[in-house]
């Protein structure tokens, strides 16, 4: 099971949100750290095990340093790697 490249963003007046590169679309938000970390992982899981086609290979860090979107999308952003919640995709 690879790791999927996330986009911590936080607000001062607003929780966590996660979202993900090579997942458009897949997104998680808690009102801690930890719990927006557990979430992101689920919603990878869920997200793959209804996945219809290809499920979209990640990019390495290095791969995405070379995207200007990337690059833009995580100026103000933590970056962290997550893993599908394990048991839910682990099939794909």
């Amino acid at each position: 099971m690879a790791y999927y490249i996330a986009l911590i963003h936080k607000q001062s007046d607003s929780g966590y949100g996660v979202s993900f590169p090579d997942v458009p679309g897949v997104t998680a938000v808690a009102d801690t750290l930890d719990e927006a970390m557990r979430e992101a992982s689920v919603a990878l899981g869920f997200a793959f095990e209804d996945w219809s086609g290809h499920r979209p290979a990640p990019r390495t860090l290095d791969a995405l340093r070379l995207d200007p979107v990337f690059l833009e999308q995580s100026a103000d952003a933590v970056v962290a790697a997550v893993m599908p919640a394990p048991g839910i995709a682990d099939a794909a």
